[in-house]
């Protein structure tokens, strides 16, 4: 979340910006897979993702949505669209406890909300699972 949220802020998805941030903030090499899956599934995903997310949010353009909620469900809508080896229960309950602990007081019920309307729309097949093509 936090490479996409400072992507997000500084308006650059590059590739040396990712490159930047895994030489500073070291994740381990266990995790880089899953890591770089996520973050350039969502990047290249994006429009498609946000798109989704403005779909289930009652009167809130993806823009007005604070940067860490927006970064947080765009991780979770890719994990429950793209990533069918992710449990819809784990991409849901680790997105609002990141939520609740980054976020503002409303950010739980929030997420909640908008997350729990995709999983009902992946799994009743009115949203499409999709392919990752990166």
């Amino acid at each position: 979340m936090q490479v996409l949220f400072f992507m997000d802020k500084c308006h650059d998805n590059s590739e040396e910006v990712l490159e930047n941030f895994r030489d500073n903030f070291n994740p381990s090499e266990d995790i880089l897979p899953f890591f770089y899956r996520l973050v350039r599934g969502v990047i290249s995903s994006g429009s498609e993702i946000d798109t989704i997310i403005e779909r289930f949010s009652s009167n809130w353009k993806i823009s007005r949505m604070s940067c860490v909620d927006r970064n947080i469900m765009r991780i979770a809508v890719f994990e429950l669209v793209w990533c069918n080896d992710i449990p819809f229960k784990v991409s849901i309950n680790e997105a609002i406890d990141v939520g609740k602990k980054y976020g503002t007081n409303e950010s739980g019920p929030f997420i909640n909300g908008i997350l729990d309307s995709v999983r009902n729309a992946v799994e009743t097949e009115i949203i499409k699972p999709k392919k990752l093509i990166i």
